[in-house]
């Protein structure tokens, strides 16, 4: 088989109908729910020497009660507005039936202070200060986990109903998970494979509510891939669950990875903690579309899953099943802080602020400039301030600056760079707009075909 080419993750959503053709320009651009940034790209703080601080913890709180209360650097803790921009024919602007595009971005209303703001492929799902989740967009299979009956709610922000508050989420293309304060995860929508919906929980089953994933461990980050989601807990171990074609589980041999082999489709949708070599303590996790990769408390990077075109960075283009220490993550002077994978590249960064970009080139993905090509390492992405965090679409890319501004450049065909222009840009572009005037970015997210940014008002920084 030829992994470049490897038609990966084929979803279709009733509405929007179209095949995938990875080498294709159109395959970034109407695929119903193909691309998704997964990984919340939330503020870091400056720079800290070592990656070793980045600790989960857990707060007990003494009352009637001993209250458990997990807390993770990656869990939103300054509060905004949210802005969307790019393409919303199925809502996931959020700004109702009658504005289905923004070339600029555009403010959502929504009832509460918002912390984390993520872009599933073809929905989004906001978390407000006061623990609530609010989604719009796509409701096909369950995603925005809400009624949707009546006719253009699902263009406009609706409340989850949860009963308890929610710390962290995410989203891929047609599910979404919701982190509660005591480390609980719950979970509703569906995941999908080349052949179509494979379950949430259940073989089979979609779940437009939210339902309690069991496990017996507490959940301290969830972060989401296309199709795919990975759990990292209190005592150090990342659990993976969903579509495992690519290998993005890391825990399911090829053979079983169609749809579970002869092990059936449990094997894949139980959340099951993924195993390395030796005795290995994870502190964080991020998302691919297809692929992952997970830091271990002395800071070695791992990944798995997809690298047709080096994402991962790889030296070869093969699919990896199991975790492999990624060599060119170690270096003695780079601690690395944030990851961001889209369909076929990698952003990510490092303590100093620097951004860097790898896998491919085409289309202006990695801004590294007109003429740059495919890369196996991490390669440094010049012409920004230093960065705070970094987020990436199917074939676009983000930078959220410490001075809280945010830069774009890629694909710009659904015109999520902002730029109120369809080119794309080989380099990155500040992104400007009457809405982020006196506004600094909080972070980022980007979907199939729609941006979402999280900023806040200059006076209240």
């Amino acid at each position: 088989m030829d992994h470049r080419n490897f038609q990966v993750g084929q979803p279709v959503a009733s509405r929007v109908r179209s095949v995938l053709k990875t080498g294709n320009r159109q395959s970034s651009l109407t695929s119903s729910k193909l691309q998704t940034s997964t990984f919340p790209s939330v503020p870091i703080m400056p720079a800290k020497r070592s990656i070793t601080k980045r600790k989960s913890e857990v707060v007990v709180e003494e009352g009637d009660a001993k209250k458990v209360k997990v807390s993770h650097r990656s869990h939103g803790k300054e509060a905004g507005q949210v802005l969307v921009l790019g393409q919303g024919d199925v809502g996931q602007l959020g700004l109702g039936e009658s504005i289905i595009e923004r070339k600029k971005p555009a403010l959502v209303t929504l009832p509460d202070k918002t912390v984390q703001v993520i872009a599933g492929g073809m929905h989004t799902v906001c978390l407000s200060d006061t623990g609530h989740v609010y989604t719009f967009g796509c409701n096909d299979e369950g995603a925005l986990g809400r009624d949707t009956t009546e006719e253009g709610s699902e263009m406009v922000p609706g409340k989850v109903t949860l009963d308890e508050k929610v710390v962290q989420v995410s989203a891929g293309d047609s599910h979404t998970a919701a982190l509660t304060e005591d480390g609980t995860l719950y979970i509703w929508g569906s995941f999908r494979d080349n052949n179509g919906v494979i379950g949430l929980l259940e073989p089979m089953k979609t779940a437009p509510f939210p339902v309690k994933v069991p496990m017996s461990e507490t959940v301290v980050k969830i972060a989401s891939g296309n199709d795919h989601l990975v759990l990292v807990t209190l005592e150090g171990n990342v659990y993976t669950s969903g579509t495992a074609e690519q290998g993005q589980l890391g825990r399911v041999p090829e053979h079983f990875s169609n749809r579970g082999g002869r092990k059936g489709l449990e094997r894949l949708l139980v959340p099951q903690v993924v195993k390395v070599k030796g005795k290995v303590h994870f502190i964080d996790a991020f998302c691919g579309a297809y692929f992952t990769f997970a830091v271990s408390k002395e800071g070695n990077v791992y990944g798995f899953g997809l690298s047709n075109y080096h994402q991962l960075g790889t030296k070869t283009p093969k699919l990896c099943f199991v975790p492999v220490k990624l060599s060119c993550f170690k270096n003695s002077t780079i601690s690395w802080v944030d990851f961001s994978g889209g369909q076929h590249h990698t952003v990510c960064l490092d303590t100093e602020g620097q951004v860097y970009s790898l896998g491919r080139a085409e289309y202006g993905r990695l801004g590294l400039g007109e003429g740059a090509e495919e890369k196996n390492e991490p390669t440094p992405v010049m012409g920004m301030e230093p960065a705070s965090g970094v987020t990436s679409g199917a074939s676009v890319s983000y930078a959220v600056t410490r001075e809280g501004s945010v830069y774009a450049w890629g694909m710009g065909t659904n015109l999520q760079l902002g730029t109120g222009e369809e080119d794309d840009e080989w380099k990155p572009v500040k992104m400007t707009g009457k809405q982020l005037e006196n506004r600094t970015v909080l972070m980022a997210s980007s979907g199939g075909q729609h941006t979402v940014l999280l900023v806040k008002d200059m006076q209240e920084s």
